[in-house]
């Protein structure tokens, strides 16, 4: 089996986590060796950063927050993203070194010169083979997140800034994948969940096969 490293970015509400576990699945039914992650919280010292990253009551400095991403993304890189793609695994993750220049570059307005170091720095130079952006209106985020609210779903810090934030990182997600169109590829998530699936499902296969 051919390794590869596929991320999953976008802004709330977007789907993109739905498509992970449905990626997921249909690969392991074709024979793949699949694993799933995270970030923050691939690994066990994630998930406690995690906690503290995502808390609605936790009051972060946006200095603090992006040095906690870097560290979450150098723990995961080291003690699983490498190790798995390896050993021969393909790799799903829910966001990666692009939503730290999205969220904490565009949405904190952390210069990008600074971002991109600490990016580098984390990864250890390690990109996706292909980053999928689900691109999302900031109303129709919106409307969702008030439809998991009405649920009893509870949103978490990054969720709850305001929508001049979440245009900022959904217009810097999309110059991403203007500036690198050989390894960002845009899925328009307005649709139904099977349609969305289909264009992961286009983009994904010529890859792993």
């Amino acid at each position: 089996m051919t390794a590869a490293f596929i991320t999953f970015e976008g802004i709330d509400g977007c789907g993109k986590s739905t498509q992970l576990r449905m990626l997921a699945s249909e690969l392991r039914l074709r024979g793949h060796e699949v694993v799933t992650t995270r970030e923050p919280g691939g690994t066990p010292l994630g998930t406690r950063l995690r906690e503290v990253l995502l808390d609605a009551e936790e009051q972060v400095d946006p200095l603090a927050e992006l040095l906690l991403y870097a560290a979450d993304r150098a723990q995961h890189v080291r003690a699983l993203v490498r190790p798995a793609l390896d050993s021969g695994h393909v790799v799903l993750s829910d966001r990666y070194a692009d939503a730290t220049v999205a969220y904490q570059g565009a949405g904190r307005g952390f210069p990008g010169e600074l971002v991109s170091e600490l990016v580098a720095l984390a990864t250890g130079g390690l990109m996706p083979d292909l980053t999928l952006i689900f691109d999302l209106t900031v109303d129709e985020s919106q409307r969702r997140a008030q439809h998991r609210a009405r649920k009893g779903d509870l949103q978490d810090r990054l969720d709850a800034e305001d929508a001049a934030f979440h245009a900022r990182v959904r217009d810097a997600y999309l110059k991403i994948a203007a500036a690198e169109p050989e390894r960002v590829r845009v899925i328009d998530a307005s649709g139904s969940v099977q349609e969305t699936h289909s264009q992961v499902m286009r983009l994904v296969m010529p890859l792993i096969k």
